[in-house]
């Protein structure tokens, strides 16, 4: 799995998987969709081969090229906890957010608090080493609210 997180790290081999999700192509077809050289699409395509990521037919003097999806699969898997995790954080943005919503509804017709950036990003879950700044403009390990007057 790590050659595929190699091969990946290039946008253009990124830029050929997603033309190649979309159809079976041709090297030449892909070179006038992509603006690469022939021999720089052909040496992209041995890698992503390589990879496992595509595979190739030849018929007759041309080669078409196809996606693999396995190899992604396995990347996928690999990231499905990492999802879960951010819906759990942005689940818990929507239930903050539905509260100061219903707060603000039930007084006044405008909040009278809202939660900065800072304090955003730390009910998302950004809050290792994170630096904050309070409403004098010092750093603070803290988030801060901003209270709007008026």
């Amino acid at each position: 799995m790590a050659m595929v997180y190699e091969v990946l790290v290039d946008p253009t081999r990124r830029r050929i998987l997603d033309l190649l999700r979309e159809r079976e192509r041709s090297v030449n077809e892909l070179v006038a969709l992509l603006g690469v050289g022939q021999p720089g699409v052909s040496k992209h395509l041995r890698t992503l081969r390589e990879a496992g990521l595509v595979a190739v037919r030849q018929d007759a003097q041309r080669r078409w090229y196809r996606l693999s999806p396995a190899p992604l699969a396995e990347v996928d898997a690999w990231l499905a906890p990492y999802r879960r995790l951010w819906a759990d954080r942005l689940d818990a943005l929507e239930r903050h957010l539905d509260r100061h919503l219903e707060a603000g509804e039930a007084g006044a017709a405008e909040p009278t608090e809202r939660a900065t950036a800072p304090a955003v990003a730390q009910i998302a879950g950004a809050t290792d080493d994170a630096a904050w700044t309070d409403e004098a403009g010092d750093e603070t390990t803290e988030p801060t609210e901003v209270v709007e007057e008026g």
